[in-house]
């Protein structure tokens, strides 16, 4: 076992839906209920996991997180899930309190299930309900309703599991201001550590999209957008849920851990198809072509062990890779960094980068303090969005890039 102090999240990729959602743009596979389809996947990701077990550098690494997404998770079988946490623990260096998060959709979870995952260390449950009308919901393309997600939810907490995020959507096509409040009423009634809430985005080759471009979407105007974020970042607030992050609000001591990692620029591995990685100042992705990505692991048989240095190439289905800069890897701190509510840890940039951030960015955060956009800490160790910067973020976070 490594005494290294460095550590690392796991992200394994299950891109199998029982139904594709309209506004999805996720690389996810609906109507597979081909479970041979989802047994030879899992098969093809094991494969990959041995490959970076042979990886000498990760044996500097502790493994904290590991967040299983998708798609689905929760429609492969519990067997096959615990399949992969076993070859997860016998190949990488994983801490005994790890948190382990899955995904779930209702519809997909049951009993047998949820005491499955219990057992098998998973502590971190993530639903997605989205909205608790049922209109919205069957609009959305979701396969539950409101009661559904409900009966799922009760399920999860007699089960044993005191770790749940919620998934909430706003600016929905004919989601009213009232409706939206309703929704957040609803979700904090629930009490869950945690709950996720984003603004619908039209993705280019979904239904939605296709419904954009004909004009048949009837689409939340910016203005309606916004105040329905603002209610809820009151709302939670009041509530005793911290808005840690601009999408992500939560109960204190329940911040989701592996998501801080993506927003800290902290090393992540993905695993599975299409998957993004952060290791070693190394970007790299997977292969998204799910034919390709179980045939090259099929055929790819490594026995030796590899060097020291690490080189994504090595692997038969990272398909992109990159070696950041040093101007690369601040800009990312700096844009990923400002989602954050706490913002900018002006030591730890130091730290990092030797450099004072004030002085490398003195221009644009003296502009941004000026209009409003940015604000410092009470104790100035802190450079963040005002709410008025979080509107505009985008455009905010473009100047440090």
């Amino acid at each position: 076992m490594t005494t290294n102090n460095k550590v690392i999240g796991l992200y394994l990729h299950i891109p199998f839906c029982i139904k594709k959602c309209r506004y999805c743009a996720f690389l996810s596979y609906d109507g597979a209920k081909e479970y041979s389809l989802h047994s030879v996947y899992v098969k093809a990701l094991l494969k990959e996991i041995a490959h970076y077990a042979k990886t000498q550098a990760l044996n500097d690494y502790l493994v904290d997180t590991i967040f299983i997404g998708g798609g689905t998770p929760t429609i492969l079988a519990a067997e096959e899930i615990a399949e992969i946490l076993t070859a997860c623990r016998k190949s990488f260096h994983v801490k005994e309190d790890a948190e382990i998060t899955i995904e779930s959709n209702p519809g997909t979870l049951t009993e047998e299930k949820l005491d499955a995952y219990l057992k098998m260390g998973i502590n971190r449950l993530s639903i997605g309900v989205q909205s608790f009308d049922n209109r919205l919901l069957e609009s959305l393309g979701r396969i539950h309703s409101k009661e559904y997600f409900l009966e799922n939810y009760k399920k999860a907490r007699m089960a044993g599991f005191s770790n749940i995020n919620i998934d909430l959507m706003f600016g929905l096509p004919e989601q009213s201001e009232k409706l939206w409040l309703e929704t957040l009423e609803q979700a904090i009634a629930l009490d869950p550590e945690h709950i996720s809430f984003y603004s619908l985005q039209i993705e280019e080759g979904t239904p939605f999209y296709k419904m954009h471009q004909e004009g048949t979407l009837t689409e939340t105007d910016d203005l309606t957008d916004r105040k329905m974020y603002r209610q809820a970042i009151d709302k939670l607030t009041k509530n005793a849920y911290l808005p840690y992050e601009i999408s992500n609000a939560a109960k204190a001591g329940c911040l989701s851990k592996h998501n801080l990692k993506y927003w800290s620029l902290v090393e992540y591995l993905g695993l599975g198809l299409g998957s993004h990685s952060y290791f070693q100042g190394y970007r790299f992705s997977n292969e998204t072509d799910l034919t390709n990505y179980i045939e090259q692991l099929n055929v790819h048989e490594r026995t030796q062990h590899f060097e020291k240095l690490f080189d994504p190439k090595e692997s038969p289905v990272v398909v992109w890779s990159h070696k950041n800069t040093r101007k690369e890897d601040i800009a990312e701190y700096l844009f990923t960094g400002l989602r954050r509510r706490e913002g900018i840890s002006r030591q730890d940039f130091y730290e990092r980068f030797a450099v004072s951030v004030d002085e490398l960015f003195e221009k644009e955060i003296k502009g941004h303090l000026q209009n409003g956009l940015m604000e410092n800490s009470s104790d100035g160790g802190f450079l963040r969005l005002t709410a008025d910067g979080v509107d505009l973020s985008n455009s905010v976070m473009a100047d440090f890039v």
